[in-house]
């Protein structure tokens, strides 16, 4: 298998909001970029999102023109699946449907070079039911990203049950070189880690509204201004040890059974949905993004994240 240091040519499938900043992540850090999807129009959206991206990174500091010319230099797009046949590495980030991702893998997994590691980012699927279709399984393994990937530095690195450990090493290392935060997830549940940690959140946040505790806006606000800052710096085991063992045994007593247990999508969030409420996506979610108000939310959301890393990190992820 081609260790972090053989890897100079990555192959990103997927050009939406993920997959374009994952170009624009490996080509800051020197990869040459081919960035592939099926859709012509689908690449163009992306070059627009990066130019997006590149602007911010530039106002706040970040990067230089220079620096952002170079980067974008080193990105290729490209809808050929000719194209894998150059890759050093392939992370793929195509719609999160398990038929499509095999269709994918049985055929990328055969026109790439057998030293060739490859990497999923879903946010969930099994990654041991997607190995089904690679060739050479052992040389597959999750690599899970938190949006937006360029600005937030975790990366979960996930083993399947035919993963090896020098291929999951080897991914581990890639996002080592990129800055960002890895972690190592052993097994394959469902959601890994983060995710499980958020939709526990999520599940108690609508049960919150929806049992009229507090105000959406409110729910928001405990998280930003209290937990959020709190986690921001330590994590939950962190937080037991620093407020006491016992007195986390003790609380724990009376609020677990006070917690929400339903199984299922909150009926806050499936209403939200039925009615056609995407959030950003479509300037109609849980608040109001309508005339212009969605790209100044992600402005100001992004340009947080660059003051949080700076704070955290040095500016360095």
């Amino acid at each position: 298998m081609l260790k972090q240091k053989d890897i100079h040519t990555v192959l990103i499938a997927g050009s939406g909001i993920m997959g374009a900043s994952f170009a624009q992540i490996f080509a800051k850090h020197n990869y040459d970029v081919i960035l592939y999807d099926i859709m012509e129009s689908a690449l163009e959206k992306a070059k627009s999102l990066i130019d997006v991206n590149q602007r911010a990174e530039i106002a706040q500091g970040d990067l230089t023109a220079e620096e952002s010319s170079a980067l974008t230099g080193r990105i290729t797009m490209t809808t050929s699946k000719d194209s894998f046949s150059k890759a050093d590495f392939v992370l793929e980030a195509i719609a999160e449907k398990m038929a499509i991702k095999h269709s994918f893998w049985s055929e990328v997994s055969e026109k790439v070079g057998e030293d060739v590691i490859l990497a999923t980012n879903t946010s969930g699927l099994s990654i041991s039911e997607i190995a089904q279709a690679v060739k050479h399984p052992e040389r597959f393994g999750g690599m899970h990203w938190v949006n937006p990937p360029h600005l937030i530095p975790l990366v979960e690195v996930i083993a399947g049950e035919k993963s090896s450990a020098e291929a999951l090493d080897i991914i581990y290392d890639i996002a080592v070189d990129l800055g960002q935060k890895p972690v190592r997830v052993y097994k394959d549940p469902t959601g890994f880690i983060l995710n499980r940690l958020q939709y526990a959140v999520v599940r108690e946040a609508c049960h919150c509204v929806e049992m009229g505790y507090a105000s959406m806006e409110d729910v928001d606000n405990v998280m930003k201004y209290g937990l959020g800052m709190r986690y921001a710096c330590i994590g939950p085991f962190e937080t037991i040890d620093f407020g006491g063992i016992d007195i986390f045994n003790h609380v724990g007593s009376y609020m677990f059974d006070a917690l929400c247990n339903d199984s299922g999508v909150p009926k806050l969030l499936k209403d939200a949905f039925e009615a056609g409420k995407f959030g950003v996506k479509n300037n109609n979610g849980f608040y109001d993004y309508s005339d212009g108000k969605g790209e100044e939310a992600l402005a100001k959301r992004d340009a947080a994240f660059i003051k949080l890393s700076k704070c955290l990190y040095g500016g360095e992820k």
